[in-house]
């Protein structure tokens, strides 16, 4: 839809008594023409410059209503509203505000108890308003390429290299394309699934899912196409906040949607025109009700990508997406009666978004945890207003990466060192501390275990340890460097030896080995879904190859993401792009697998192009922090009068 050929009504409906009406058409408010002092909040200094993406085109004739439902203490005032227009061009923007937080008339019922040092932090009592504005660039710049932008948007030269895609190739990128979801005329994300022989209207597969999405946004951003990723850190920010309950319920402050989806409904006057606007989900629609821990962790690893493969670092320094990330880290940073450094978290609050028998602390979750850590401390203006939140992420950091190292690594030696394991301790020196019984190791694992590596395993709690083995937990702690050197080539070197199990005819098994007979029964409540060897019980799940490649590349494996990719090739354009693979080797398409499922498709994509352009993966990892490490809080206070535990963590690096 072009913006300036004809109207587009936006109401922001704030509170009932708060509606504004803006058309495009004139960029006059009621027959008021603006003055030159009022001025255009822009969103960015820096002009983005992108590709027009090839998306599906708005229906003549619809309206689009952006709908922002603040929290309930919030506050709603036409003073609020900031509005401008722009000349030439004739057409307005609509700034919509945005109340980030105001903890002073949140119930302390209601709030949860935070760190003394995070909350020494003032700067969340003051009110926000938040610009959302989309933008459309001159069609003169819409063909530039990311190469072309430098930190501070200096324009560089660059030659630009023509690579032959394959068919599969060209199909997935259409494919793509043809997923992108639009609102208000604008690209804002992708649909889970979009297949078109399907018309089973009851699941979410036709919604923009936070994690579907990461995948998608990484292959356009790797194909210097950046608008729809800028579009969609925005629009999931606005949402953030959301007025949603679970039986009454509401979410904590900072909580981002699973996934929202774009509706159009009539407008009154009945003159057959449509109205758009935007309907989240934190969970009070999905299976099992469980609202999503990782769509937070996600939104920040995506934005720090963003800035990192855009060059336009103006998106992370607006104050409303500053206020979004200190959000998140709030609530994942506030204390509870855990006594782990790791997040506390129900089934289902994953990838893994069924019963599975992850509750507890998933190492999936720990991995995203620890990464959106460092993207935040990386990200965040550190200032008076925010030193507290930042010494709060340093310390979890440390905290967090010790306590995964130590306690859920294991090798043939840690295996042995836990069979002969005494119990029953009650000791600060105790080595069990857990409490683990020897009689937990499974018998699967005895003769599976390699001689040369090992891995992180699922689960940790008190006497209980889950051996099983989760790909993308895995995955994404070597991404992070949640693991040392010797334990992400350690998990490297295990793949390659279990080549048969993990990856076999299709990349990649989300887990191993999979629930079987009563085990399942009992652990995922006789799922039917869940059943072994499929779905999330130990199906294969094509999505995972770009953190698979992502993981090469940064361990100097770029063969072994050559050889998974050429896997996955071969069959997925045949098999229709489906959502998972059954069987043990995955050579079946999942019997209840979507075709033409979004995140495949976009795995496979984002995969190839980190393939073609290696360098551009050193911006999406991260190394070892020796700061962190110099800071170590393993040991405990000699204070205290107890005795320091002997630190573990670090591991220097090979010559």
């Amino acid at each position: 839809m072009m913006m300036n050929s004809r109207s587009c009504i936006c109401i922001s409906a704030i509170k009932p008594c708060c509606r504004f009406l803006i058309s495009f058409k004139s960029s006059s408010l009621f027959g008021v023409t603006p003055t030159s002092s009022i001025r255009l909040i822009n969103s960015s200094k820096l002009p983005l410059q992108c590709r027009k993406i090839e998306s599906r085109s708005i229906r003549s004739g619809i309206h689009c209503r952006r709908r922002i439902v603040l929290d309930r203490n919030a506050f709603c005032n036409s003073d609020s509203i900031s509005w401008g227009g722009r000349g030439g061009r004739g057409r307005g923007v609509l700034v919509i505000p945005r109340v980030a937080s105001d903890f002073r008339n949140r119930s302390s019922s209601s709030s949860s108890s935070l760190s003394s040092h995070v909350n020494k932090d003032k700067s969340f009592e003051s009110i926000f308003v938040k610009p959302f504005v989309f933008e459309e660039l001159p069609e003169k710049e819409s063909d530039a390429k990311f190469g072309n932008v430098g930190v501070k948007g200096e324009e560089k030269e660059e030659e630009v290299v023509v690579i032959s895609q394959s068919e599969a190739e060209r199909e997935a990128w259409k494919l793509l394309r043809g997923a992108v979801v639009d609102y208000c005329g604008f690209p804002v994300g992708t649909v889970a699934a979009n297949d078109p022989g399907d018309k089973q209207t009851l699941l979410n597969y036709d919604q923009v899912f936070i994690r579907d999405f990461v995948p998608s946004a990484y292959a356009f951003l790797l194909d210097g196409e950046g608008e729809i990723v800028r579009n969609f850190l925005l629009q999931t920010l606005q949402l953030q906040s959301w007025e949603k309950t679970v039986d009454c319920h509401s979410p904590g402050p900072g909580l981002m949607p699973a996934s929202f989806k774009v509706k159009s409904v009539p407008r009154e006057g009945n003159d057959g025109s449509f109205e758009e606007f935007i309907d989240a989900d934190f969970g009070e629609s999905a299976i099992g009700r469980v609202s999503p821990v990782d769509s937070g962790l996600w939104w920040i690893i995506l934005l720090r990508a963003y800035g990192k493969l855009t060059g336009d670092y103006t998106l992370q320094e607006r104050i409303d997406v500053q206020t979004g990330i200190k959000l998140i880290l709030k609530l994942c940073l506030a204390d509870g009666f855990d006594m782990f450094p790791t997040l506390l978290v129900t089934d289902g609050s994953c990838m893994i978004d069924r019963r599975m028998g992850i509750h507890g602390h998933p190492l999936e979750i720990q991995a995203l945890f620890y990464s959106a850590l460092r993207c935040a401390r990386e990200m965040l203006n550190v200032n008076d207003e925010t030193k507290n939140l930042v010494a709060a992420v340093n310390s979890r950091l440390s905290a967090l990466s010790f306590h995964i190292r130590e306690y859920y690594w294991v090798d043939i030696k840690k295996i042995n060192e836990i069979y002969r394991y005494s119990t029953e301790e009650y000791s600060p020196d105790a080595t069990n501390k857990f409490n683990i019984y020897p009689e937990q190791i499974p018998s699967w694992l005895v003769d599976w275990i390699p001689n040369r590596g090992g891995y992180f395993i699922g689960n940790l709690q008190p006497a209980h340890m889950d051996f099983r083995f989760f790909t993308l937990g895995n995955l994404w702690a070597i991404v992070s460097s949640l693991g040392n050197q010797e334990q992400n080539e350690g998990v490297m070197a295990l793949i390659e030896e279990k080549w048969d199990d993990l990856v076999a005819n299709m990349p990649l098994k989300i887990c191993f080995p999979a629930l079987e007979q009563e085990e399942w029964r009992i652990i995922t409540g006789s799922d039917p879904k869940n059943t072994p060897w499929s779905y999330h019980n130990g199906g294969s799940w094509p999505t995972l190859l770009w953190q698979f490649t992502l993981a090469c590349i940064k361990m100097g494996k770029l063969d072994l993401a050559k050889k998974a990719v050429a896997l996955a090739e071969k069959r997925l354009k045949e098999d229709q792009w489906p959502e998972y693979y059954d069987t043990r080797s995955g050579r079946f398409v999942g019997k209840q697998s979507r075709l033409y499922q979004t995140w495949t498709i976009a795995g496979f994509l984002a995969s190839k192009k980190l393939i073609e352009q290696p360098e551009k993966a050193s911006l999406l990892f991260w190394q070892e922090d020796y700061q962190l490490l110099e800071t170590c809080v393993c040991g405990l206070n000699k204070s205290s009068g107890r005795k320091k535990n002997k630190c573990s963590r670090f591991t220097p690096p090979r010559s």
